[in-house]
């Protein structure tokens, strides 16, 4: 039998598996194992008993990591992910781990060797799959509850379909390694599964499409449960973030039903973000306002704002129109609440009205004078030349 060639080097994994054990081996096997505990049974004494110390020690650190990570307060932060990675090794890999270290101070036969090396080779590809799942999980949901109730339905189901897709994946490496650490020709199953996956892919597109935009928005965060959102002038509260669509409350009481896909491609506004609602108005007055009195109108409409426990920001001339000299009026509301805002923009919108009344403003409406003339080009002019004269029994 060809000698085994084997090291303890960093990444086992990458071990070259020397050819299988053949059955007509099995009684040279007994046959030799017996010779190997007869010439070698104090070593392999004090083997078995480093051995159990070396399974014991890695089964109290797995059980301190439980332990740990079930009494963090956090249990989504880095350290408790990680002990709880830790806390996954399996007693087979800690065997496997215990012998593979003793195995060469006991001077194992090389077929036992083999033997020892290919179950070693198994246990840490399916170890570390494990433990790359259990981090890959937990960094999922350490992304996605960060600020969430961990109730939520939505991702509920979302972690459902990660950790399948994520086993799926990382257990799917592993057999690959095995098998071709015995030999096997892997290249065939790879493009297999590879070309499995594209026709998948391709036949549920649209499926996958908000699928992946509902991970997007649980992740990414662009908004939340709760929300009041904005998008092409339609606004309401996120009301329910599905694995395909999204619900949507509108201001006016009517539910939206729009998909992921369709949502995440529009320019979204989130109003829960909002620290203040800003408000602007457009007021016209007449043109036979005075200029001195118009000059006023700023202050005036700053005194309005800030006697309704507003935040003034701008107010100026911007144009002339029509049939008004035309005035702008920004101010905030410091509340990101809709109703808060419209309360408080009805409140400065009729005391404006209100001081302008009592001032004598004028505001300005659409108007139009009709000029007519005489046949020969004469105007005629709508009141008597000299005006009107004075009404009997009126001053």
């Amino acid at each position: 039998m060809n000698n085994i060639a084997f090291s303890m080097s960093p990444d086992p994994i990458d071990t070259i598996v020397k050819p299988p054990l053949q059955w007509s081996d099995i009684t040279v096997l007994f046959d030799t194992m017996g010779q190997w505990v007869s010439d070698h049974s104090v070593e392999i004494l004090i083997a078995i008993a480093a051995g159990f110390a070396i399974y014991l020690l890695q089964a109290m650190i797995a059980n301190r990591a439980a332990k740990f990570a079930h009494t963090r307060p956090n249990r989504y932060s880095l350290t408790a992910i990680t002990a709880r990675a830790i806390a996954r090794t399996g007693h087979f890999f800690m065997l496997m781990l215990a012998i593979r270290l003793v195995s060469g101070f006991a001077n194992v036969p090389e077929t036992a060797e083999w033997i020892i090396n290919f179950l070693f080779i198994i246990a840490i590809a399916y170890q570390i799959a494990i433990w790359s799942r259990e981090l890959v999980l937990g960094m999922f949901e350490r992304r996605a509850l960060v600020g969430e109730a961990e109730g939520s339905e939505t991702l509920a189901n979302a972690m459902t379909l990660i950790r399948l897709l994520v086993t799926f994946i990382l257990f799917a490496i592993a057999t690959i390694v095995v098998l071709d650490n015995l030999g096997v020709d892997v290249t065939g199953l790879v493009a297999g599964l590879g070309v499995g996956g594209i026709a998948i892919g391709l036949a549920a597109q649209g499926i996958f499409s908000d699928l992946f935009a509902a991970l997007s928005i649980i992740f990414d965060k662009p908004f939340k449960r709760g929300d009041s959102i904005a998008f092409e002038g339609f606004a309401g509260s996120v009301e329910k973030i599905g694995l395909k669509s999204t619900r949507i409350r509108s201001l006016t009481g009517e539910e939206v039903i729009i998909s992921n896909t369709n949502l995440l491609g529009k320019e979204i506004t989130n109003n829960t973000q909002l620290e203040r609602r800003r408000t602007r108005f457009h007021i016209g007055i007449i043109y036979q306002t005075e200029p001195d009195k118009a000059r006023r109108i700023p202050d005036i409409l700053q005194q309005v704002v800030v006697a309704n426990d507003a935040v003034f920001v701008r107010a100026g001339f911007v144009g002339f129109g029509d049939s008004s000299i035309n005035f702008e009026l920004d101010f905030d509301i410091m509340s990101p609440d809709y109703a808060v805002m419209f309360e408080g923009r009805h409140r400065i919108g009729l005391a404006v009205l209100q001081k302008f009344n009592e001032l004598g403003y004028e505001f300005a409406y659409p108007t139009q004078t009709t000029f007519t003339s005489a046949p020969d080009g004469t105007m005629i002019m709508p009141y008597p030349e000299g005006g009107y004269g004075a009404i009997p029994g009126k001053d």
